[in-house]
């Protein structure tokens, strides 16, 4: 390039010598003729390359200085620009890179909420389940206890006269039946190979299957549920503490009484098991619809939700797990709302010839006996909605209302708590900065191959930042 341009710098040189050589002597010759033989050299072959020259080597500078504002556009824009493309990369990177921690940490806390969850099921809803069961066997009571307001005085009666413990009476019972009903299952499948647990898949035989193994181990759990409902229900003042396996004692006594009664006015185990089959499996059916629609619903909010932040690829575990979690806090409210008078009725009949003496929730300060004499299931009913009326089958409902609110309160509290450990501990950033910046719409884009395009949409300040790198010094030359 550099010679080439030598040989056309003496090859213009040569050219003016020529054209202006016989001005040595301009005496000689007058402007008129100078003027004359203009038209010739400007004709000249020498001339018309200068000019070529001249516009190539403009060319060249013009090439170099587009490519130089090019550069210098692009360093105006990383330097200047409150969202700049550097500043948004490396946020998607450190974001992409996060994804790994967080899903091993959302591991853990999906963990967490199912032991919350579990927890509050089986340990914290206990007092609530020993003041509903107390109201429930009471057939003589003035006070129904129909809402939670009701049930404060005589909470704190019993609280001041026989301490916190008082309502915590039976949890072992409760929890070692509990267990029981578990292990029937397993070892039932496992002998017949029955499933379960069950699923949209599952078909109808299998599912049939499923019904019959429950039957089966609600109808052996029963006698030891009843023992377990007078260890929940008596008086600490009045009776003797039980000992841990004493439910299994009188589980079997009872069971083994099959036609006639073990005491004077106790039902046989027969006219029990019936009943209790009967609920027990209906219940069930209700609970599983109820969940499933709950389920369904919960999740498909969340997918609509997901689409509209365009986080499609996003790991959300732990929401599906709340979503699960609230689906079977909504299915267990409503069950027990639709079924708590059938229970109220298998209560009083399993506690019936117990001699049992339970506190009396009217005043929480004095203890009375349980007196009653059905005949069975139907019997119980009559006798029921014509000395205490349709709201008798009611009794401590309070109860159930105090029982979810306190559910309710823990899973917010859980998941609050577990919001909190994640912005600490997880290096994803805070949500009004994924939100601002988009992150997940740009991480879902990644994720699912979308490469292509030349335009990235990463805030809502920059709708897209175009680059051709193949447009930079596309008109240089070689």
């Amino acid at each position: 390039m550099s010679g080439s341009i030598n040989n056309y710098t003496n090859q213009m040189h040569v050219a003016a010598n020529r054209a202006y050589g016989e001005q040595i002597h301009p005496q000689a010759e007058s402007y008129q003729q100078m003027m004359d033989r203009m038209p010739q050299l400007i004709g000249d072959p020498g001339i018309q390359l200068v000019t070529s020259l001249e516009d190539r080597d403009k060319a060249i500078v013009d090439n170099i200085n587009a490519d130089q504002h090019a550069v210098s556009h692009l360093k105006y824009l990383n330097s200047d620009r409150d969202l700049s493309i550097d500043k948004q990369s490396k946020a998607l990177d450190k974001y992409l890179d996060s994804q790994d921690e967080e899903a091993s940490l959302r591991k853990y806390l999906v963990f967490g909420v199912q032991w919350v969850s579990l927890v509050t099921e089986n340990l914290l809803s206990h007092p609530f389940i020993v003041l509903r069961r107390q109201c429930q066997v009471y057939n003589a009571s003035k006070r129904y206890h129909l809402h939670p307001l009701q049930l404060m005085p005589s909470i704190m009666h019993l609280h001041r006269r026989q301490g916190v413990t008082t309502l915590w009476k039976g949890l072992g019972s409760c929890l070692l039946v509990r267990g029981m009903t578990l292990a029937i299952d397993d070892v039932i499948s496992k002998f017949t190979s029955w499933p379960k647990d069950v699923d949209s898949r599952t078909t109808l035989k299998r599912f049939g299957q499923h019904l019959l193994l429950k039957s089966i181990s609600i109808g052996l759990v029963v006698p030891f549920y009843a023992a377990s409902l007078v260890e929940t229900v008596q008086s600490d003042i009045a009776s003797e503490k039980p000992g841990l396996f004493d439910v299994f004692r009188e589980g079997s006594l009872r069971l083994f009484y099959w036609s006639s009664p073990q005491k004077g006015r106790m039902l046989p185990a027969w006219a029990l098991i019936g009943p209790s089959v009967t609920m027990g499996i209906t219940k069930y059916l209700f609970s599983l619809v109820i969940r499933g629609v709950s389920s369904r619903i919960m999740r498909r909010r969340l997918t609509m939700k997901q689409e509209q932040r365009g986080a499609k690829y996003r790991d959300d575990t732990l929401e599906h797990q709340n979503a699960e979690i609230y689906a079977n806090l909504i299915s267990m409210l409503t069950t027990e709302m639709l079924f708590f008078p059938f229970e109220t009725i298998l209560h009083r009949l399993q506690l019936q010839g117990t001699r049992t003496i339970i506190d009396n929730l009217d005043n929480g300060y004095a203890v009375v006996p349980i007196l009653t004499n059905y005949q069975g299931a139907i019997d119980c009913y009559r006798t029921t909605i014509q000395t205490e009326g349709v709201a008798g089958l009611y009794k401590g409902f309070g109860a159930v209302v105090l029982q979810f609110a306190a559910h309710v309160a823990v899973i917010k509290l859980t998941k609050w708590v577990v919001g909190k450990i994640t912005e600490c501990i997880s290096s994803r950033p805070p949500a009004r900065i994924v939100q601002y910046y988009n992150l997940d719409r740009a991480s879902a884009v990644l994720v699912g191959g979308n490469n292509s395009n030349n335009s990235t949409t990463i805030s809502p300040s920059i709708s897209s930042t175009e680059l051709d790198v193949h447009s930079v010094g596309q008109n240089s030359l070689d």
